[in-house]
């Protein structure tokens, strides 16, 4: 109940102060101010439900022949690594510390180098909330100091999201300790559009699975298998909707797509479109650097939002992650065709189906290997169900009550009532 106190209290803070948290994440970031601005509203509601959750710490009793009994308990793992991305600063680093913190861990926290500012004010946040000191810290560095945190013998789990080589290091680097990890890695995640859906809205949730923070999104729906019936009206009114994406400043109101995350990161995004129409893709709209008219963005890592049509599963474009805004759509004439060509991939993060026949959407996220579906919507980021993996996608869970399991280890207690007997 004590950890449920501060983590509420923490969570008071962020709301009182969620402007300037969410213009500090913009600037730290690129993304823009509205997005920032519920990447901290999800972010105080993450320490509300731990907080409601901390006091639920609880094991079971078993009972057993001739008035003896078991029980199980839950207990912290102890220090607790956690590593972040540069997508999603502050909302990562509270997914990751409240269920630890709640579980009765300390954590020691590394942002991304790219994005080492906000993470640093939820530390002072937790300090001003009542943590003691020390239970949250902050390290900052580049890839040495994950090194470090993983080959450091007091630290007793890892939890990293990022990108899937590093994931296999951190995972090598685990097992030479044998250390429990979570891993939340990339993705290349399939929408899934059907004929019968609610065009508008598989328009808007195709959308959403695409541009939210400039595309740097790890369960983005990047690739987006369309219905050939209506691929054309779908594709027109993407290209339409997403030409009107208001591109520039992101600390102002009406933007709607800030700057990527750095230099060699938009080369790279560059580099998977140049790509694509090496290998047959059309460039429906988008694709071309942006300069804003404020001079003083004039160097901004900006860039129009892309769409591809024409592609195929075997482009580049459609099997790796471009982590960036780049939609690729793929036409598919039925269910059966369309779930295999999904799974035809090395990641299982996310997928997503919009249709009108219910009963078709429960059956298609059911056949896809993802660890998080949606039906009807894309993106959306409750703080109360489990978000991680399949395949190379990782695995662990963040968000949830699951994420319990992964941040407490289980002791089993085995109490004999009667004689001991000894087979010697």
């Amino acid at each position: 109940m004590e950890r449920s106190r501060v983590l509420l209290e923490a969570a008071r803070i962020i709301r009182e102060q969620r402007e300037e948290i969410a213009t500090l994440e913009t600037i730290n970031n690129g993304k823009s101010i509205f997005e920032a601005r519920v990447d901290i509203d999800i972010s105080w509601q993450c320490l509300e439900y731990y907080a409601g959750l901390a006091g639920s710490l609880a094991g079971e009793h078993i009972q057993l022949p001739g008035g003896s009994f078991g029980y199980t308990r839950r207990e912290p793992l102890g220090v607790c690594a956690g590593i972040g991305a540069w997508n999603y600063p502050f909302q990562v680093a509270c997914w990751k510390a409240a269920p630890a913190l709640a579980c009765g861990n300390a954590m020691v926290f590394k942002p991304s180098p790219f994005t080492p500012l906000t993470v640093v004010r939820l530390a002072e946040i937790f300090t001003e909330a009542g943590v003691p000191k020390g239970l949250f810290n902050v390290v900052q560095g580049g890839a040495a100091t994950g090194q470090f945190l993983c080959h450091h013998p007091d630290v007793a789990k890892i939890s990293f999201t990022g990108s899937v080589p590093t994931g296999i290091k951190i995972m090598g680097m685990a097992a030479k300790g044998i250390k429990p990890v979570t891993l939340e890695l990339g993705g290349k995640s399939p929408l899934i559009i059907f004929s019968d859906c609610a065009l508008e809205n598989a328009v808007n949730g195709a959308l959403m699975a695409n541009f939210l923070t400039q595309g740097e999104v790890c369960c983005n729906g990047t690739r987006v298998f369309v219905e050939r019936k209506i691929l054309d009206v779908f594709t027109k009114e993407v290209v339409k909707r997403t030409q009107k994406i208001k591109i520039g400043d992101p600390l102002l109101e009406d933007t709607r797509m800030g700057a990527l995350i750095n230099r060699p990161h938009l080369d790279r995004v560059q580099g998977f479109i140049k790509q694509a129409k090496e290998q047959g893709a059309e460039v429906l709209c988008g694709g071309d650097l942006y300069v804003p008219d404020d001079p003083k963005l004039k160097n901004g890592y900006y860039m129009q939002p892309c769409v591809l049509g024409n592609c195929t599963d075997d482009m580049t474009c459609v099997k790796e992650e471009i982590f960036g805004p780049v939609m690729s759509i793929l036409p598919f004439d039925t269910e059966e065709e369309v779930v295999e060509r999904a799974n035809n991939t090395k990641f299982g993060l996310a997928g997503g189906v919009f249709t009108r026949d219910i009963q078709k959407a429960h059956r298609v996220v059911a056949a896809l290997k993802a660890g998080m579906c949606f039906i009807n919507n894309y993106n959306i980021s409750p703080v109360e169900l489990p978000f991680g993996g399949y395949k190379a996608s990782g695995f662990g869970r963040e968000n949830g009550r699951a994420a319990m399991e992964y941040y407490s280890q289980l002791k089993t207690v085995c109490v004999e009532m009667g004689d001991v007997e000894s087979v010697f």
